[in-house]
């Protein structure tokens, strides 16, 4: 066999042998079920509500489908250095499908809650196990082919979910959207199981680190009571629950950061004098400020403005498109012009962020669309330059934990926001919102509760893109 140099140039073709194809397919198959999944029940999102009611739990559909791919993300690693992958990567695969089944079969938006938290579990546990495959599988040489496929995947599923899910509401039911996915898992499920797909990957015949279970259970336990505090109506009772649901979360980094050798965060998490915590609390905010559109954007752009369900869609699916574009655009910059484009990207976020309480409400919607290409125009042209600022300024042993720090902070604060901003909602009337007026009101509410968390991310990334490294840091 022909050995080639690491700097040779690689052709495309390389990835679609004998030999890659099939990894190739599972990982694209991986990243496709995670990425469609979340706009395609957005998108179908009014109809289910239409016909299961719960429109108070709306907020729960994503707060619950975070929580398990937080768990999964978590988990995933250490599945994959014991089990290798074909076991734990069919097991998300077949948990994925039971949580669509359940969906499909549901008839109160209950058992969809249910259904959702076992797709999060199995989705989270795919899309992490996936990018552990596109290391593993594939020789080094391949690697930025691999993952430009898995990114121009990713925009692609932001496109077909909504058709998917408009289609299926259009000419038959929500629930055959969620039966499409439930046969595609199990296909991918099935086909895991019949292959040999561990390649390279070492197991750890002593069983390795154990999984941090009660860190996982704090994490869970502070969404879901946060989440409670949007379906109690006495106002003593929504206090208890955020607080409970807050104390839950700091508990989680005051555990972690005491766990020398099985840490999960980086130990400045949370420190925002330091530019690993600034960073860290800018993407918090940043989520928590951005995952209003795609809780509650379908559901009252229908509401308020009439908006077909395929068009509601696609206002969240040009989110993804902007933020590839400007990815992009900027990828070549050099390291000395980082803080400007994370400036930059993040006052794009904050401006957006605004427009949408403007918009969404009053319209007109292609405005709607507009501000949200602005917001992953932000997000794209700042994101790769901050994880580059932050790990060039820890020391080696940190950097892998500061990588897998970011993405499982995105995916807490888009669980914490849709909680957060599920109270809001119910407290402004979501669930008896049954006219225009009614939900423009809700709008209003919803989406102007995200600016302080905008401004605040904004505060966060000032601190970030002037703080020299800090002594933990270097």
């Amino acid at each position: 066999m022909e050995h080639k140099p690491q700097d040779a140039p690689v052709a495309w073709r390389e990835l679609f042998t004998r030999t890659h194809a099939p990894a190739l397919a599972l990982v694209g198959m991986g990243v496709w079920l995670h990425a469609a999944d979340s706009l395609l029940v957005a998108t179908m999102m009014p109809a289910m509500v239409a016909d299961l009611g719960g429109a108070a739990l709306v907020a729960w559909t994503v707060a619950l489908y975070e929580v398990g791919s937080i768990v999964a993300g978590v988990s995933s690693g250490l599945a994959a250095v014991r089990y290798g992958i074909r076991g734990p990567m069919a097991f998300s695969a077949l948990l994925f499908a039971a949580g669509c089944a359940v969906g499909t079969l549901a008839t109160r938006m209950e058992v969809v809650l249910v259904g959702r938290l076992f797709q999060g579990l199995g989705g989270g546990g795919l899309v992490a196990l996936s990018f552990v495959a596109a290391g593993m599988l594939f020789p080094r040489r391949l690697a930025a082919r691999v993952m430009a496929v898995v990114s121009t995947l990713w925009g692609v599923s932001a496109f077909l979910g909504p058709l998917v899910g408009a289609l299926f509401v259009s000419h038959g039911t929500w629930r055959w959207g969620f039966g499409f996915f439930a046969v595609q898992a199990v296909t991918l499920g099935g086909w895991i199981l019949s292959r040999r797909v561990d390649g390279a990957v070492r197991r750890d015949a002593s069983g390795g680190r154990r999984l941090p279970l009660a860190r996982m259970l704090l994490v869970a336990a502070g969404v879901v009571l946060v989440a409670r505090g949007g379906l109690v109506s006495d106002e003593g009772a929504v206090a208890f629950s955020l607080a409970a649901g807050l104390a839950c979360i700091a508990g989680f980094f005051h555990v972690d950061r005491r766990r020398v050798d099985t840490r999960l965060m980086p130990r400045l998490a949370v420190d925002p004098r330091t530019r690993t915590g600034s960073a860290l609390a800018m993407v918090l905010c940043f989520s928590i400020a951005t995952i209003a559109l795609g809780t509650y954007g379908p559901l009252l752009l229908t509401m308020v403005h009439g908006t077909p369900m395929l068009t509601a869609g696609y206002v969240l699916a040009v989110e993804s498109v902007g933020w590839s574009v400007a990815a992009v655009a900027v990828s070549g910059a050099s390291e000395r012009r980082d803080p400007g484009f994370i400036a930059a990207g993040m006052m794009l976020v904050t401006a957006s962020t605004a427009g949408l309480a403007v918009v969404v409400p009053a319209g007109p919607v292609w405005m709607v669309g507009v501000f949200s290409a602005v917001a992953g125009g932000g997000f794209g042209m700042a994101w790769t330059f901050i994880l580059r600022r932050v790990t060039c300024a820890v020391p080696a042993g940190e950097r892998e934990r500061v990588a897998a720090a970011f993405p499982t902070t995105q995916r807490l604060g888009y669980a914490l926001g849709a909680a957060l901003i599920g109270i809001v909602a119910n407290g402004a009337g979501m669930a008896d919102a049954g006219d225009a007026e009614a939900a423009r009101v809700v709008a209003r509410w919803v989406f102007a509760a995200c600016i302080p968390f905008a401004v605040a991310g904004l505060a966060a990334a000032a601190r970030f893109v002037t703080v020299p490294p800090d002594d933990d840091d270097a």
